[in-house]
């Protein structure tokens, strides 16, 4: 079921939320070639502020291209890239071997097709490198 794993780097963009940010930042990305492969985004409670999360294909290119237009609240976070089968059953086999091994999971968020493609899961753990040998054993 599992296809593959790899530790990548997310990017943590911090925006004021307002209608049409995210729009904007897909364009100023898709305009610079880079590719979104995995998105997910959050309000902040009692704030004007939200967070959005990105896996592209070429990291520095967007921390560049989004600073150069007025996107300066960045972080890279460390996080598991996975690739399952996407089927029933998928994504229990892989948060079970962790769990069984006292590893939490912080956060996760995917994509998905049909027709065969594998399913993209982001994953954040208490521990990703000990997540990632599990895995892979």
């Amino acid at each position: 079921m599992l296809k593959s794993a790899v530790i990548v780097k997310e990017i943590l963009v911090t925006v004021v939320n307002k209608i049409g940010v995210l729009a904007d930042m897909s364009k100023i990305l898709s305009d610079a070639k880079i590719n979104i492969e995995a998105v997910a985004g959050y309000g902040k409670e009692n704030s004007d502020e939200a967070g959005i999360m990105l896996v592209t294909n070429n990291n520095a290119k967007a921390i560049e291209v989004l600073k150069r237009n007025s996107y300066a609240a960045l972080s890279e976070l460390e996080v598991i890239l996975i690739e399952l089968d996407n089927k029933p059953g998928a994504l229990e086999t892989i948060t079970a071997k962790i769990a069984t091994e006292g590893v939490d999971v912080r956060y996760i968020y995917g994509t998905a097709c049909s027709g065969g493609c594998p399913a993209k899961i982001i994953l954040s753990t208490t521990d990703n490198k000990k997540a990632l040998a599990l895995l892979k054993s």
